[in-house]
């Protein structure tokens, strides 16, 4: 279907979805979760079909992971829908409110976004979680995703519109892009006629593009070149579990961390014991003279290239800095303002850290892992924001509408 087409069905779908009652929606939601479990065989054909195309192009196994869909997996989605549908609804909400000397009543009510387009690469649980929180929010979607994930990507997506129309909301509420050309992509940027907002969640490379190309307004959302500094008076246990969990436990993902950052003081102490963590997944080591004077030959050395790029695999930067001041430093340098970390058990040095390092999720003494709208309490999220305009950080369902003015009198005139 030919992207001017979607368009016009997506502004049609917006006009109903706008003023569906919460209900309705949730409905809609419950319907989309019980679907995708049902009908988790055909997801999971669709998803096998992916993975074998992604094996034969040679797709790096951290990526592979971020493709991989289980049972277990297409449960998880069907979560995050579900927990999407017991928020509370955004939409109708009055943020402010004031009554004006002529006796105007002015009022600020929270309203949906309109069609968001969203653009993104090997992630089909996007697909779901896009959707969802989109729906809930009153948004219609446009979704594109990458070519790896085009098979699991339209199974889902047709389970959700089939779900959608059965609960008697529009299925044009959700579309998917199939072609996944560069061609169709750098046309959806333009499409300023129906979308209203464009997402892209991937890697630097995608962020780039569509942020460069689009016409359409942008959310940029997270490349994340992520930090854990660990303090002098840091608690060496905790700093090795923190660093270990947030290299470890899914490394191809934007919260995972690239780089540690260690003081000079404890780092002879702290740097074997994080070091005999990160053996347990082989994670390779690339540090500055300093790191490999104490850890030995097995330390790569480090680049300066190799502090600026998120390796998104079982590899971590890792620097022995003089001062918290040069810890900060070295953040505002590389970051790219998504999640950092100290470990400490000094107050006035996390008062510091979190004063001074600007980024959108800024942790004392737990892993840059949390950074995730689940974990924060928002149900799924359509990604994590590194802008500093509308939305920063997780972007639920109320980062996902605007605003506007409902004034009310009895014939006042200017």
């Amino acid at each position: 279907m030919k992207l001017d087409m979607m368009g016009e069905r997506a502004k049609n779908a917006e006009k109903v979805l706008a003023v569906a009652g919460t209900n309705l929606k949730n409905q809609a939601l419950e319907a989309m979760a019980a679907a995708l479990v049902e009908r988790t065989d055909v997801i999971l054909a669709a998803n096998e079909e992916d993975m074998k195309n992604a094996a034969e192009n040679g797709v790096k196994e951290s990526m592979l992971d971020r493709l991989r869909l289980t049972p277990e997996r297409i449960a998880g989605m069907a979560d995050g829908i579900r927990q999407v549908a017991a928020l509370g609804d955004p939409i109708g909400e009055i943020i402010e409110g004031s009554v004006r000397p002529n006796g105007m009543k002015i009022r600020r009510v929270r309203v949906p976004l309109g069609v968001v387009g969203i653009i993104y690469e090997a992630r089909p649980n996007v697909t779901s979680d896009a959707a969802a929180l989109c729906l809930k929010s009153g948004n219609v979607c446009i979704l594109r995703g990458g070519k790896e994930a085009i098979a699991s990507n339209i199974a889902i997506a047709e389970v959700l519109r089939d779900a959608v129309a059965s609960a008697g909301l529009p299925a044009d509420c959700i579309q998917l892009v199939s072609d996944t050309s560069r061609r169709v992509a750098s046309q959806m940027m333009k499409l300023n006629q129906y979308i209203d907002v464009l997402i892209p969640r991937g890697g630097a490379g995608l962020i780039k593009a569509v942020v460069e190309s689009s016409t359409v307004p942008v959310i940029e959302t997270g490349v994340g070149n992520c930090h854990v500094y660990v303090d002098k008076t840091a608690d060496i246990e905790m700093a090795a579990n923190i660093i270990y969990n947030a290299k470890t436990s899914r490394p191809s993902v934007c919260n995972a961390i690239e780089t540690i950052l260690v003081h000079k003081d404890i780092a002879e102490a702290a740097l074997p014991a994080i070091k005999a963590r990160l053996d347990e997944k082989n994670v390779e080591i690339r540090g500055c003279g300093r790191t490999a004077a104490i850890l030995g030959d097995s330390v790569v050395p480090v680049t300066e290239q190799d502090y600026a790029v998120e390796f998104l695999d079982y590899i971590l930067a890792c620097r022995v800095v003089d001062s918290l001041d040069n810890a900060i430093a070295h953040i505002a340098r590389y970051s790219t303002g998504h999640s950092e970390c100290i470990v400490t058990s000094d107050y006035g040095s996390a008062e510091k850290f979190t004063a001074s390092v600007d980024s959108a999720a800024v942790y004392v003494n737990c892993s840059t892992r949390f950074t995730d709208g689940g974990e924060f309490g928002l149900g799924a999220e359509i990604g994590i924001s590194t802008q500093k305009l509308h939305a920063r950080g997780p972007m639920g369902i109320r980062q996902l509408t605007s605003s506007k003015f409902i004034i009310e009198g009895d014939g006042q005139i200017r």
